[in-house]
């Protein structure tokens, strides 16, 4: 699949982290096309419950530092919600160690504190954090790009190597299993289920004995209840029984929620892998491939600062 472009970069894969990556390449001047296999409405990424925090991310420290710069932008884009998607909202993340949010998140987040017995049932961390609503993120990011000049186009990469650009940006989540092949990239499931907003203003995350998440987070016109995590599972088909226990644990957490009526099912794959992998190499020719994938469920939560890392990485040699 030799080309003969004169772009400086090809961002492969058309999700948060793809899309962005470009967005800040191209705001830095360079040429900068996107060939996606999907639509943006399509990909893993406009499935995602979208709340800001780290999560099944490695290494954290790194995956902390890309979050924090991640937050500065998001604080930015919410003073414009209905053209970004980007919301500040108060919830509580039950079962969290608020010591420990506090050395690493405290300073940019200073209202961080003990979630109070009226809040929530067990031990938990109140929080204001940026709430993202997909369905208007993901089109502003493919606008924003194509404003700075950026070019996407809908095709399928089968060898990473044959683009023929100066930099090459992998940015094809749960793909790059086949496509560098990285067979340490797993799918982590998760099914959602998406009903009318009874009235909640505030989001939960809560985390049971045996590890299950429940949460519910209130985008503009829709609550959005999960979840799960099944590593290894590559079903999209949303499964009934766990549609109906999903919705019954969010109830027990908050009673209105049972009589909510059902507006659609949703399920999307996590790219999974041990760390994230943030790195570049050379192809021939002088020639780069800058590899940015592997966020697992944490991709919007680290997406502006995993992309200027990979656009500083973004140098030909």
């Amino acid at each position: 699949m030799k080309s003969e472009l004169k772009d400086d970069v090809v961002v492969v894969g058309g999700g948060v982290i793809g899309l962005t990556t470009a967005l800040v390449l191209a705001e830095r001047g360079r040429r900068v096309r996107v060939w996606t296999r999907d639509p943006v409405e399509r990909t893993t990424s406009a499935v995602a419950g979208a709340l800001w925090w780290p999560y099944a991310i490695e290494p954290e420290e790194l995956a902390r530092t890309w979050a924090l710069r991640s937050l500065d932008v998001y604080e930015e884009l919410a003073a414009a919600p209905e053209v970004t998607g980007v919301r500040m909202v108060e919830g509580v993340q039950g079962e969290t160690d608020l010591d420990r949010a506090v050395a690493w998140a405290g300073a940019r987040l200073p209202g961080l504190r003990a979630a109070t017995a009226e809040e929530y049932a067990g031990t938990g961390m109140w929080a204001r954090l940026p709430l993202i609503d997909m369905s208007t993120h993901l089109p502003w990011l493919r606008e924003r790009f194509l404003a700075a000049g950026g070019v996407i186009e809908t095709r399928t990469v089968s060898d990473l190597a044959g683009v023929g650009a100066p930099v090459v940006v992998n940015c094809t989540g749960l793909g790059a299993r086949e496509l560098v092949p990285d067979p340490s990239v797993r799918p982590v499931r998760g099914q959602l289920v998406i009903v009318e907003n009874p009235g909640i203003r505030t989001w939960l995350v809560s985390t049971d004995a045996a590890g299950a998440t429940t949460y519910f987070f209130p985008q503009p016109d829709r609550l959005v209840l999960g979840g799960t995590a099944d590593e290894d599972a590559w079903s999209l088909d949303p499964e009934p029984a766990v549609a109906e226990a999903i919705v019954r644990r969010c109830a027990a957490l908050r009673p209105e929620i049972a009589g909510a009526r059902v507006l659609e099912h949703r399920v999307g794959l996590r790219p999974a892998r041990g760390p994230v992998r943030l790195e570049r190499e050379h192809l021939p020719g002088g020639r780069v491939l800058v590899h940015n994938y592997g966020h697992g469920g944490a991709g919007v939560t680290v997406a502006w600062g995993c992309a200027e890392e990979a656009a500083g990485l973004a140098t030909p040699s």
